[in-house]
């Protein structure tokens, strides 16, 4: 009887500690629009959220709200291709002129680094920021995709205290973001 109470302790000792690595926020989990095609993994624990215009979705930590992931979709003639565009640098900058014409004018957005990665024969552009906003410095990690006449941008972002805290999160879910 001692040992069946023993085992059963030691059991619902290792599902708590389990339970508390999957909803911790140390783990991701899936999202998918079907209907428009695209599908990402965002940190256990965040929220999706309404917002007015711009974004399709757009997910943030319940702590702390400034932390989120979101897509963003634009028209692009039918016929163009990312590389259409230009290369991952030419884009990123023209995201990077984006973000300060709607930040406003005391903004400062840098882009660190872009790379172009395939996945499923569909290219990827894959961007790195560090933006300079009135409400302080954020980083900033984008994935970014041509597909059917659509631009799409999934963006992850967070104050740049938090960075070397999430920055592994943020990258994973990034590079899980993809269109179908």
């Amino acid at each position: 009887m001692l040992k069946r109470i023993a085992a059963l302790l030691c059991f619902a000792v290792a599902a708590l500690a389990l339970q508390g690595c999957v909803g911790g926020g140390t783990g991701l989990q899936s999202y998918s629009n079907s209907y428009v095609g695209y599908q990402f993994l965002y940190p256990t624990g965040w929220t999706e959220v309404k917002v007015s215009g711009g974004a399709d979705v757009v997910f943030h930590d319940i702590i702390n709200e400034t932390e989120n992931v979101s897509v963003v979709i634009s028209d692009v003639p039918e016929d163009k291709t990312l590389e259409d565009l230009g290369t991952p640098t030419e884009v990123g900058y023209k995201l990077s002129k984006s973000i300060t014409s709607m930040a406003g004018d005391d903004t400062n957005v840098e882009l660190l680094s872009a790379q172009s990665i395939k996945k499923e024969d569909q290219n990827y552009y894959i961007l790195e920021y560090m933006a300079d906003l009135p409400s302080g410095i954020r980083h900033n990690f984008a994935s970014v995709v041509v597909r059917r006449g659509e631009l799409f941008t999934f963006n992850a972002s967070t104050r740049d205290d938090r960075w070397d805290d999430v920055k592994n999160l943020m990258k994973q879910s990034v590079a899980s973001f993809s269109v179908y």
